[in-house]
């Protein structure tokens, strides 16, 4: 945007004063989108983009394993609405990344590296599968995913653990925010259950549906 220095060079304090139509004419620009930009120097889509990257680096600031899916969420919670593309592309522009994001190629992310999927393997035909038979003890495997409920005050977010074995929910945890630390307390719980029936959880896989 060169329209700022075209107001710098016309101004009348500037120790050598530049008309608007010189600059224009040297940097070709338009003087019309000049003197538009001039009546409004921030445009309506600008100051809207500006309100969407300051509620997502808020969500993403309040919670640093947030991806640009949950951001926009939380986002979309305060009162700014917007595409999945659009929060991917503030996101994207700012470096905003999930510090669980797995690394690309030639992009490094910061935080932790993300640990291998235990339950993967290739088939025969080289294809990535996954074995979630149920073991032949419990607390070899837990499973756990997070569901959004909506409510007559606002959505409520559910993290339960189940064991591949038993079957059973072994722990769990409730929040009106989907945040990293819904699924730290669900664990916990697990934890604290488990170890309390005096069946030990060392050597556990945990597994789910984003890991």
């Amino acid at each position: 945007m060169m329209f700022p220095l075209v107001r710098e060079l016309a101004a009348h304090e500037h120790p050598v004063r530049v008309p608007v139509t010189v600059t224009c004419r040297v940097l070709r620009l338009c003087r019309q989108q000049y003197y538009r930009w001039l009546a409004c120097p921030v445009s309506d889509a600008e100051l809207a983009w500006a309100y969407r990257a300051n509620a997502l680096f808020d969500a993403h600031r309040d919670d640093p394993a947030f991806g640009y899916r949950y951001c926009r969420d939380e986002a979309g919670d305060e009162g700014q609405q917007m595409s999945p593309r659009t929060a991917w592309a503030i996101c994207s522009a700012n470096s905003w990344w999930s510090v669980f994001a797995k690394k690309r190629a030639g992009r490094p992310r910061p935080g932790p590296p993300v640990h291998d999927d235990l339950l993967a393997f290739e088939d025969d035909k080289g294809r990535t599968r996954h074995d979630f038979t149920a073991a032949e003890q419990v607390n070899t495997v837990w499973l756990t995913d997070i569901t959004e409920h909506k409510t007559n005050e606002g959505k409520l977010y559910l993290c339960a653990i189940k064991d591949a074995c038993s079957g059973r929910i072994v722990g769990y945890s409730i929040d009106s925010r989907m945040k990293s630390k819904l699924a730290v307390a669900a664990l916990n719980s697990a934890v604290s259950r488990r170890t309390a029936d005096d069946v030990g959880v060392a050597g556990c896989i945990v597994h789910s549906d984003g890991a």
